[in-house]
């Protein structure tokens, strides 16, 4: 299903509106895919992947969305990357691992909507219900403790407004079909509005490098390391791409002894397998 006009994510212009940006690059080296795995057989992210030598993570309070992000669960190793409709992600070089969550069986969970679904899924978790809520593309703030109550949106062109049911829906499958919602009608260009600008020296965890607009794409920060004397890190990075697709964590396609890591002194430019970040386009919750 194609997403509305006005949210500017509408997979059928992928060449001008979705992840395209170093589509056309050739396909990364095999020694740039090299991967710091040493536990194959790791369950989770922070299992899985150990920071380079001489880096520490931080351990974090068990409630907080970096300690989600840090203990995301993962396919098996080598697993491929898989479209919203089963097929695999023409592309299967950009990937360290792919996390084990659903996509939904429509091409709505793309690239801001990935970084949306963890947000919303890590609160949702802790019962933080209030703290749950986007805006759509044309301003129009979507609460899902309002959805919660029973109430839904009625979309008549650029308009939004709330109706009344009589159906309070504290179902996760009535959750899952509020993030849908939010898919349809939002995307980088919303999602780049509502988030705080931040400084690439004060990176941590859950924090997201996004360009808004068409073309647009968002990837997330879901670890990080530090040299404890030196202040000096290290982050890895996941992201959803178009059509939608399984999240999965990146490569680094620069860096090969490092990958999956990413140095955050990285210059005027983060060069991900499939986008190119301006060094302002970091930004927070």
């Amino acid at each position: 299903m194609m997403k509305p006009i006005f949210c500017f994510a509408i997979p059928f212009l992928q060449a001008i509106c979705g992840c395209q940006s170093n589509q056309g690059k050739p396909e990364l080296a095999a020694a740039a895919v090299s991967r710091q795995i040493e536990n194959t057989d790791g369950a989770t992210l922070v299992q899985r992947f150990q920071p380079p030598a001489g880096f520490v993570r931080p351990v974090l309070p068990a409630n907080t969305f970096g300690h989600y992000l840090q203990n995301l669960p993962l396919k098996p190793a080598d697993s491929p990357v898989h479209l919203y409709n089963g097929q695999l992600k023409a592309r299967q070089s950009v990937h360290a691992a792919v996390v084990d969550m659903d996509t939904g069986d429509r091409d709505l969970q793309q690239c801001a909507d990935a970084v949306m679904r963890l947000r919303a899924e890590h609160l949702f978790a802790q019962k933080q219900y209030d703290k749950i809520h986007f805006n759509l593309t044309n301003g129009f703030k979507m609460d899902y403790a309002k959805w919660r109550q029973g109430y839904r949106v009625r979309v008549d062109g650029n308009k939004t407004e709330w109706y009344a049911t009589n159906s309070p829906s504290i179902s996760y499958e009535s959750f899952r079909q509020y993030l849908d919602f939010v898919f349809m009608y939002a995307g980088t260009l919303s999602l780049s509005k509502e988030m705080k600008s931040k400084q690439v020296k004060d990176l941590a965890i859950g924090d997201v490098f996004i360009q808004g607009g068409s073309p647009g794409h968002a990837v997330i920060v879901v670890d990080v390391a530090m040299k404890e004397v030196t202040g000096e890190k290290v982050f890895l990075l996941a992201q959803s791409y178009m059509p939608a697709q399984e999240i999965h964590v990146l490569v680094n396609p620069n860096e090969a002894g490092l990958s999956p890591w990413y140095s955050a002194d990285f210059g005027e430019e983060l060069v991900t397998p499939e986008w190119t970040f301006g060094l302002v386009m970091l930004k927070t919750f």
